[in-house]
């Protein structure tokens, strides 16, 4: 996820509001058409972490899945039981490779053509419907040099080993970033990189247009919330009813954070040449619980929050700059995840609690909701009161389907950035035609 200290375009975007606040008049905006080919299976995508030791099989989460019609996943690895467990479902999947492993695969076009057969071509014809590979996660806002300048070399090798497999029209290759790659955010007109990651850009943006992949970025209204409460009003960031914040450049209307974040990448994409790029929200969400110190962390807060992104959401709207473009967002996350370092907030971003229930009501069907309508198994008298395993077994892949070494980067378990703004060697977001969400 994101950076715990709060970026420049987050301090303009809460400087704005406090200016033009008193001064906005509701207006409505609400675009319900579809985006075509480079999409999500819907708008709504899921991030499963697996930074836990509580969490459901593999399994049963492609059940939970499944119940809930969360259609759209984006892990933060390769990880093999996820892979085959998802075999032959209705489900889409963007897989992931680390920082750690960035290096290596700009170095070596041989390395990353073994990553791709053994973790993408080995499981497409056997059923796993594999939409995009995320090379790295917010990379350009770390500290580490050689990783930013390896990243396109890592781009286009993992690129260049899909074509050479005839995978790349319908496996897309991106990277993933913080909301702190931008230098300013308001009005959303002016968004703007940050002097730091623009020297980066324009070659990436480059590939990702040749490539017709979108542009990722992690946007979380809640850090802007949470930074300066006084000046971004917590219905704005909720998407409740508010009367919201006029760009004074375009004049549109905003009625919540999260499109206005949106428009404002897409204003920096647009000012470096290239406003056919589409953005995508790559993670997003809002935690049930926190720390003392950090405010708005409640369940009441998050229930409200991806409760009304998913109305939004699956209403297929547009933001006020891109209307006709519809919203396309993986919510950050499946699941709680007791292990992830960081403040209390880390580790509780999760839509469902470890035991497959959710974590708040927002209608998805929890396991325990599943097991709760199938109709009670016959009973067998026995004379033994042994008990059984209620973890779903995962078969070893076979030959063909090769097993995956902790040398080849799948297994990394890391989930996007562990504390916001720490950067981790953890792979990340999703994206493609691939990132298709569906819903």
């Amino acid at each position: 996820m994101e950076a715990k200290t709060r970026p420049t375009a987050e301090l303009d975007l809460r400087r704005g509001m406090r200016v033009c606040w008193p001064f906005i008049l509701l207006l409505s905006v609400a675009s319900m058409q579809s985006i075509g080919g480079f999409s999500l299976t819907g708008t709504v995508g899921i991030n499963y972490g697996q930074i836990a030791n509580n969490l459901p099989s593999p399994s049963q989460v492609v059940e939970l899945l499944q119940a809930s019609n969360l259609t759209n996943v984006r892990i933060y690895d390769a990880n093999p039981e996820i892979l085959i467990a998802l075999r032959n479902t209705s489900v889409r999947i963007v897989v992931s490779l680390g920082n750690e492993y960035v290096a290596t695969m700009s170095a070596r076009p041989d390395k990353a053509r073994q990553w791709v057969k053994k973790n993408v071509a080995a499981y497409i014809p056997a059923g796993t419907n594999i939409t995009g590979v995320l090379v790295g996660n917010e990379i350009y806002t770390g500290n580490d040099t050689v990783l930013k300048q390896s990243l396109m070399g890592a781009l286009k090798n993992i690129h260049s080993a899909l074509v050479s497999l005839g995978l790349d029209n319908t496996v897309k290759v991106s990277t993933a970033h913080s909301y702190q790659v931008f230098g300013s955010s308001f009005p959303p007109s002016s968004g703007a990189f940050s002097d730091k990651s623009v020297a980066y850009m324009k070659q990436l943006l480059d590939f990702l247009n040749a490539t017709h992949a979108p542009f990722l970025v992690n946007v979380y209204p809640y850090f802007a919330y949470k930074g300066d409460p006084s000046d971004v009003p917590l219905d704005y960031a909720l998407f409740r009813p508010s009367s919201g914040v006029v760009d004074s450049k375009t004049n549109l209307h905003y009625d919540n954070l999260f499109y206005a974040q949106i428009d404002a990448a897409y204003s920096a994409l647009a000012a470096l040449g290239y406003g056919k790029v589409d953005v995508r929200v790559s993670e997003t969400g809002w935690p049930s619980k926190g720390n003392n110190d950090e405010i708005g962390a409640t369940p009441e807060n998050a229930k409200t929050y991806n409760g009304n992104l998913l109305e939004r959401l699956r209403k297929k709207e547009g933001t006020p700059l891109k209307p006709n473009v519809s919203v396309q967002a993986f919510i950050f996350a499946l699941f709680n995840e007791n292990l992830k370092p960081g403040p209390a907030s880390e580790r509780n971003y999760g839509l469902f609690k470890p035991d497959g229930t959710e974590t708040y009501d927002l209608g998805l069907k929890g396991l325990k909701r599943i097991v709760s309508s199938l109709p009670p198994p016959p009973t067998v008298a026995t004379g033994n009161s042994g008990n059984s395993s209620a973890t779903t077994a995962i078969t070893s892949p076979t030959a063909a389907t090769p097993s995956v070494s902790p040398g080849d980067g799948t297994n990394s378990s890391s989930d996007s950035s562990s504390a916001k703004g720490e950067i981790h060697n953890i792979s990340t977001e999703l994206f493609d035609q691939v990132f298709g969400i569906e819903r």
